[in-house]
């Protein structure tokens, strides 16, 4: 069932509510909580309403879905993103924990945010956006990773995206289907009616693979 919204604004102040009273439920059973942002137009305004929540932020860390390759001074960096419209404010107090990493290679950040990520699971909220391709995070159809990345058997947490032929003109680094569904709580955020589409009679997309699941709570909100 897709939740519909008026409008941007709406749609932003309900993810925003959402999220807040699962960081807090997160805090108050285990003294510390998880989000993992992602990256895209659709979350920003989350990230505005949400910033001011009246939580405890330092004992929360916030986390990524996916990034590309690219150093936070790059304007196409979802780090960029959530340093600049997530962790201002009271959520300044919470601790970042990155997927870009000064390395040679996508693969070579990957290994390094794994154990990480693994130690924070299970998360607390997981936010997604959703390309018009149908991808999540950057679980990217035609990538040559993106059936191991899509495993639900699969061994890794973090992956690195190659870019080139079949894959995004920028590598990334991205969590698999398996870190996904370690998510206590999950929305995914969507805007405009081919995105709807795609959700509600689409099948065999990457964002199939996470919705029709029963592993993690998901709650698809949308707005024209």
């Amino acid at each position: 069932m897709i939740e519909t919204f008026a409008d941007e604004a709406a749609l932003a102040a309900a993810a925003a509510a959402a999220t807040a009273d699962v960081l807090r439920a997160g805090l108050a059973l285990r003294g510390h909580a998880t989000l993992i942002g992602t990256g895209g137009r659709s979350p920003a305004p989350v990230y505005d309403a949400l910033r001011d929540a009246d939580l405890d932020w330092g004992r929360v860390t916030v986390g990524l879905s996916d990034d590309r390759f690219l150093p936070m001074t790059s304007p196409d960096s979802n780090e960029r993103l959530v340093r600049e419209r997530l962790l201002q404010g009271r959520a300044a107090a919470a601790t970042f924990l990155p997927l870009y990493a000064n390395t040679p290679s996508p693969e070579a950040a990957a290994d390094i945010a794994e154990p990480q990520l693994r130690a924070l699971a299970p998360f607390d909220m997981l936010f997604l956006g959703m390309g018009e391709d149908g991808h999540v995070a950057s679980l990217i159809p035609g990538s040559p990773v993106m059936a191991a990345g899509l495993d639900p058997a699969g061994g890794r947490f973090v992956i690195g995206v190659p870019a080139g032929v079949g894959s995004p003109p920028v590598a990334r680094i991205s969590l698999t289907l398996p870190a996904l569904l370690a998510a206590r709580s999950a929305l995914v955020l969507i805007r405009g009616a081919a995105k709807r589409d795609i959700v509600e009679n689409g099948s065999g997309l990457p964002v199939h693979a996470f919705l029709k699941q029963s592993k993690a709570p998901v709650r698809v909100l949308w707005t024209p």
